[in-house]
């Protein structure tokens, strides 16, 4: 990450700014944090759909959105004053390359929710869309930025309207974020809305620049701390945490085991996380809740858990999910 030399020759690559590495770094650590709670989740410490409802959805949210803002951020710094094209395919060969690696992993170990589109994905395709804004003045970019943010805010809030499509349901176009019926996965952060904070980093990085804010950023600190350091190589970071960490918890549960679950908070926790993918927290709760209801008066909820009977294929299933649907609605 360079900032501009002031000189009338040719382009000098600066010092790097070090609060940014810091701040990356603490990123990385925060998505350790949040990646040690989904294994706890996965080896029956925590309750099902722990790691995506609540606090740690937003958490992990927040987490995302961070990373995003610093890649656009970087594009700017890494590419100012002209576009320095061989580091940025290298950097983006590499990204691309280990997006390729998480998606052929996840697909073989866990194909049902397995990382098509993931944060890494994300980051190649908006490093690649970036390029066009990288010239426009900054207010333009952070425009763009704003509109996006308020489409999100539409598409979430006011009712009836939607930017969802099932012309977007489309396997190929998943990647968009515009499906009515969206996927599943572990880690899904499509185009939309997940342009939005990088376009925010990369308009503030363009307003940093003309206003001349970099260099007093590279003296604000050399960025020599373990978590900058950290910060410096997030690929490797990001690639290398998350098996160590499920190594981890994997040996604790051969030591000591995780108690057998409550079925019902199972359903409950599984079925909200799945239904808050489509629908609002309130809604969600109302459907489930109605659901497990019914489903235990009529006797159907432990063949349902023991697999003896489908819900996608249980007529008696089917009715009570319409009903409580409409009930909830």
């Amino acid at each position: 990450m360079a900032v501009i030399a002031e000189s009338t020759d040719a382009p000098q690559k600066s010092p790097r700014i070090g609060i940014l590495d810091t701040a990356r770094g603490i990123a990385l650590l925060a998505m350790a944090s949040y990646h040690f709670t989904w294994d706890f989740e996965f080896f029956g410490y925590l309750e099902s759909g722990t790691a995506e409802t609540g606090w740690l959805k937003i958490y992990a949210r927040a987490i995302a959105s961070t990373f995003l803002f610093l890649a656009g951020f970087s594009l700017v710094l890494a590419n100012t004053p002209e576009i320095r094209w061989r580091p940025y395919f290298k950097r983006l060969g590499m990204i691309v390359a280990a997006a390729a690696a998480i998606s052929i992993v996840t697909f073989i170990g866990m194909r049902d929710e397995w990382i098509f589109f993931g944060i890494l994905h994300s980051i190649a395709a908006a490093s690649i869309i970036g390029l066009l804004f990288l010239r426009l003045p900054a207010f333009a970019t952070l425009l763009i930025a704003v509109l996006l943010a308020a489409g999100i805010l539409i598409d979430n809030v006011v009712a009836p309207f939607s930017l969802h499509s099932a012309v977007f349901d489309a396997p190929w176009l998943w990647w968009v974020g515009l499906s009515e019926n969206l996927p599943r996965s572990n880690d899904y952060v499509p185009v939309f809305p997940w342009l939005t904070p990088f376009l925010f980093g990369l308009g503030v990085a363009q307003l940093a620049t003309s206003f001349g804010w970099l260099r007093p950023l590279a003296k604000l600190g050399p960025g020599r701390n373990l978590i900058a350091r950290a910060g410096r190589h997030s690929l490797i970071f990001y690639l290398v945490h998350q098996p160590v960490l499920f190594g981890l918890v994997y040996l604790l549960s051969l030591v000591a085991p995780a108690p057998p679950p409550d079925p019902t908070l199972t359903y409950m926790r599984q079925c909200r996380a799945s239904c808050v993918r489509s629908g609002s927290e309130t809604m969600c709760r109302s459907f489930c809740q109605c659901t497990l209801d019914k489903l235990q008066a009529q006797n159907l909820f432990s063949p349902l858990e023991s697999g003896e009977i489908k819900a996608d294929s249980d007529e008696r299933v089917n009715r009570i999910a319409l009903q409580c649907s409409e009930q909830a609605q």
